[in-house]
């Protein structure tokens, strides 16, 4: 069977994309002091920042990071800020396929 194509690019991009807007990240990005605490759980840097990207994207726009996406700077500028973390601390995330499996387990 011949797979559809039901979104054009542009629209799969509006539903999917990340948002860098500064609306966008103050209303969807921002960390409640409970998920600090759960974040705080995790024990590396990059972990901490990893499984906090991981769960916001979950909340918005609703999905899970891809291997290898490249995250914009704008949302891990915003991110490692509220974890008094750099955009670099993030080059260690998930070099374990196991750490991904085991944050994404604990965002659901």
């Amino acid at each position: 069977m011949a797979h559809r194509i039901i979104l054009t690019i542009r629209q799969r991009a509006a539903l999917f994309d990340l948002p860098t807007d500064e609306t966008s990240l103050l209303r969807h990005y921002i960390l409640a002091d409970d998920d600090l605490e759960y974040i705080q759980m995790r024990r590396r840097t990059h972990n901490r920042f990893g499984f906090a990207l991981q769960l916001c994207a979950l909340r918005f726009p609703g999905r899970l990071l891809a291997p290898g996406e490249v995250i914009p700077q704008e949302i891990s500028q915003f991110i490692a800020a509220q974890l008094g973390l750099k955009p670099d601390d993030l080059m260690g995330y998930a070099v374990r396929e196991e750490t991904r499996h085991e944050h994404l387990s604990g965002v659901y």
